[in-house]
């Protein structure tokens, strides 16, 4: 009998796309469609990847493409399509020109893959989550924003680094938007079981140290495209979207940190916005209501109010 394989359509082949597309092949996670408005770029990179399949032993499909039926049946989809942020701009300087873009892709999405669990990973993150579940008409559950798993990725790095031990051994995670006020969590983070609170009275490291990483954690993204000047960070964000991939296609059920849909929880009415929730085959499967404290809150509510005003302000 003739298994089926899986297929996973990128829509955006810039960089992350690009990075995305070679991880799926190199996990053998699934074949590949990578497609993208520019001629030759989606076809040229995914010849190139395919070119090392000799090399690094896999033997998934890679196809480059400029057409959208080209997606028709995907069981996944990522949305990286759309401009990126350049030195000087925040993610919310993209929020018109981004919405055009994620609109015609949740329409060609309804179109041909209506089944797809879809993570969207364009910014300004929150937002266009919103735009693409409202012209895609998908299932609140099937569609999901990239944004927690990076923000709370970077920040366990930082207390690793500052903490000199392995990043393995550092559990944390980050609440709210994809911005500059989204909530790291001190209170739930841990080091190997251990309540950061905790090491802080150790002396390990100090709240202000802490404080420091927080803020860098919010700035993040910034920092990387100060650095590179002409572009944003694609590597973290594609390792990011593949561990949401393979919970899905794997029905691993991993808690991630995701822009998700509420209805109530959070006392948040229809918002994308990122919490912890389970992830498995039927995608997003349980949210995960953390209990804050009157400060968590606060940070909370002015992001959960920050996301609702990009979301007022599309012009669509």
């Amino acid at each position: 009998m003739t298994v089926q394989r899986k297929k996973i359509s990128l829509i955006g082949a810039g960089n992350i796309g690009g990075a995305l597309a070679h991880m799926i092949a190199l996990r053998k996670l699934s074949d590949v469609v990578l497609l993208d408005i520019s001629n030759g770029i989606p076809q040229g990179k995914a010849l190139d990847i395919a070119e090392s399949s000799p090399i690094d032993g896999f033997n998934v499909n890679i196809t480059g493409t400029n057409r959208y039926e080209d997606i028709k049946n995907s069981d996944a989809i990522v949305i990286t399509a759309g401009i990126t942020r350049k030195s000087g701009m925040s993610r919310d300087d993209l929020l018109q020109t981004n919405a055009k873009v994620v609109k015609e892709v949740g329409e060609n999405i309804k179109k041909y893959s209506p089944n797809a669990f879809v993570i969207v990973v364009t910014n300004p993150l929150d937002a266009m989550v919103s735009v693409v579940h409202k012209f895609s008409n998908l299932p609140t559950n099937m569609i999901v924003g990239m944004a927690g798993v990076l923000d709370s990725a970077r920040f366990r790095y930082f207390l690793a680094r500052e903490l000199n031990i392995s990043v393995e051994d550092v559990s944390a995670f980050v609440l709210g938007g994809h911005g500059d006020t989204m909530v790291p969590l001190i209170r739930c983070a841990s080091i190997a079981g251990i309540p950061l609170t905790q090491v802080i009275d150790m002396g390990l490291i100090t709240q202000e140290k802490v404080d420091e990483i927080v803020k860098r954690t919010r700035n993040g993204g910034k920092e990387i495209v100060d650095l590179l000047q002409s572009g944003s960070a694609y590597y973290a964000p594609a390792s990011s979207v593949i561990c949401m991939l393979e919970s899905y296609l794997r029905d691993e059920r991993r808690i991630l940190t995701c822009a998700a849909h509420l209805n109530g929880e959070y006392g948040v009415e229809d918002l994308f916005i990122g919490v912890p929730v389970v992830i498995g085959k039927n995608g997003i499967e349980k949210v995960l209501e953390v209990k804050m404290d009157n400060s968590e809150q606060e940070m909370f509510d002015k992001s959960v109010n920050a996301v609702k005003e990009l979301k007022i302000s599309l012009s669509l």
